[in-house]
């Protein structure tokens, strides 16, 4: 037995404990990541065995706690590339779960992670209960978080097939990672747009990708330090485009997409929605579809676009 394992013999089909790491990659957003890794730290039971964070400055881990098993990784900025250096740093791991730096775990979501894969070999992705999505709105406070956390009862335990996990939280077995050489797609630049699925579907080819209902946690969905709304509509675009290409996405699936969006930020538009950049999103989307007929859309063509515009969520 390693110095890392440990003996749960409450925890159905193994009697060593898988080490399990959580990973966060964050940028611009210190004080949400220092929050996010305090409630992580002081809820979780059992805790995890690493709490490693990759940022792309050593400022934007500034405000962190000081743990002995918390680990600062400083890369290069966008999700992909910052998801890798935590695939790489977790090197030990046989479980690592992706947080977003807004997603707030219930305090037992490692407890449920290891039943679900002692359980479920056959497991390869996983995905909890998001109970409560600030993405879908204004966004979450750190209260409303704990206060919906604190009142939201047990859940039944439930596994259901998934197209793809969701990356504000997703459990990852390593050793597929290792066996198969898997990363998340780094020509997904900055905010990474649909990288969730793209890495899901791939990691599918060798088990199972599902959503477990009795792993739950809140998605803050803050707004602060997102991609400006022009760079996010070219991606909803052009990152399934992409992804159609190597087979990721079906073509139905991609049409899903461009029409759902192309209608999301259309009626932003009419509506003056002033939460999100509709406007600018709306602009991304076309320019996107005109880079489509003209055969030059790619997902990094956002990295040439004027990032001062105003923020999207």
């Amino acid at each position: 037995m390693t110095a890392h394992s440990r003996i749960t013999p409450d925890l159905a089909g193994s009697a060593i404990r898988k080490r399990v790491v959580i990973g966060i990659a964050s940028a611009g957003r210190p004080a949400i990541l220092a929050e996010t890794v305090r409630h992580i730290a002081t809820t979780l039971h059992p805790p995890a065995d690493e709490i490693l964070v990759c940022t792309p400055t050593a400022e934007d881990a500034l405000h962190l706690p000081e743990l002995a098993h918390l680990r600062v990784v400083v890369g290069q900025r966008g999700l992909c590339v910052q998801r890798n250096a935590l695939l790489d740093a977790a090197e030990t791991a046989d479980l690592i779960i992706f947080f977003d730096d807004d997603f707030f775990p219930a305090a037992d979501f490692v407890e449920r992670t290891l039943t679900l894969f002692d359980r479920r070999p056959d497991v390869a992705i996983a995905t909890g209960n998001v109970v409560l999505d600030g993405i879908h709105g204004a966004g979450v406070s750190f209260g409303e978080a704990r206060e919906t956390l604190a009142r939201t009862p047990a859940q039944a335990h439930s596994v259901a097939d998934t197209y793809n996990a969701y990356g504000c939280n997703m459990v990852v077995r390593m050793d597929l990672v290792r066996e198969h050489g898997l990363r998340f797609d780094e020509r997904l630049p900055l905010y990474g747009w649909l990288e969730d699925l793209d890495f899901s579907r791939r990691i599918a080819a060798y088990g199972r990708s599902v959503r477990c209902t009795d792993m739950v946690g809140v998605h803050l969905g803050v707004k602060s330090g997102r991609q400006p709304g022009l760079r996010l509509g070219y991606s909803q675009i052009a990152n399934p485009w992409y992804m159609l290409g190597k087979r990721t996405m079906s073509g139905s699936r991609v049409t899903l997409q461009i029409a759902r969006h192309l209608l999301a930020n259309a009626a932003g538009v009419l509506r003056r929605d002033a939460t999100i950049d509709r406007w600018g999103r709306l602009k991304g989307n076309l320019r996107a579809i005109g880079d489509i007929l003209l055969r030059r859309c790619s997902p990094e063509r956002i990295l040439s676009f004027d990032a001062q515009r105003k923020p999207a969520s």
